[in-house]
């Protein structure tokens, strides 16, 4: 009975894992899952704010691109000059030292916004990398990090974006658009490493064998009593 159940366990978790790592295609690429902003560390709407309430949530720029064009619901709005800044918990961002992109940022709408993006290791000193020109687009982080005598390899965990105030239409049909600077749906590391030594299968199997031990104690302990 225990050993089907530790069984059944383990087969969850291995399975729980394989549905976590499953890849994401979205705008030409293919993520993991772990390849997407985990944690909003700060946000800050910009003059004049959004009105849409269904873009006031910066928790929508975590995880992978999930904006619908049937709700509008999935994005969060930066408003005129505002900005939010995300981490990776289970991965790092890295350079790759080739002209190959390493950060792509989703945004949705009709405007060119243009969002200028930073990149930190700590959260307190972020490095300039440019800036993105609207809809889905992405960065090499590595000639930035050249001009700064920066090893490509670094470790950044955290991604600034703001949005340039001087991009966009404030004013839509002769009054104030709800959704006023860049709309933000995703954040994610093309070049990425992992930051947890022990992958989810990994650590399923170490949980199981774990529960096996200490079900095989108790028996001892049972035959011993």
């Amino acid at each position: 009975m225990k050993s089907v159940a530790l069984g059944a366990v383990a087969s969850a978790l291995i399975a729980c894992g394989s549905a976590i790592a499953a890849p994401v295609t979205a705008g030409g690429f293919t993520f993991d899952t772990a390849d997407f902003a985990d944690v909003v560390v700060d946000s800050n709407f910009g003059s004049p704010a959004p009105t849409d309430g269904r873009f006031v949530d910066d928790d929508e720029v975590l995880g992978a691109p999930d904006f619908s064009n049937s709700t509008f619901e999935g994005a969060y709005t930066l408003g005129s000059g505002g900005d939010v800044t995300v981490r990776f918990t289970d991965n790092a961002l890295t350079g790759s030292d080739s002209d190959a992109a390493d950060l792509f940022i989703f945004e949705i709408g009709p405007d060119v916004e243009d969002t200028f993006v930073e990149i930190s290791v700590d959260g307190i000193d972020f490095i300039k990398v440019g800036k993105v020109t609207g809809a889905t687009s992405t960065v090499d982080i590595d000639p930035f990090l050249e001009a700064e005598g920066i090893d490509p390899f670094t470790k950044f965990f955290f991604v600034k974006l703001i949005d340039d105030p001087n991009e966009g239409e404030e004013v839509r049909g002769g009054r104030l658009s709800e959704t006023v600077g860049a709309d933000i749906d995703a954040i994610g590391a093309l070049t990425s490493v992992p930051v947890d030594p022990v992958p989810v299968p990994g650590a399923a199997i170490l949980f199981a064998s774990a529960l096996a031990a200490g079900g095989l104690r108790k028996r001892l302990i049972g035959k011993r009593g």
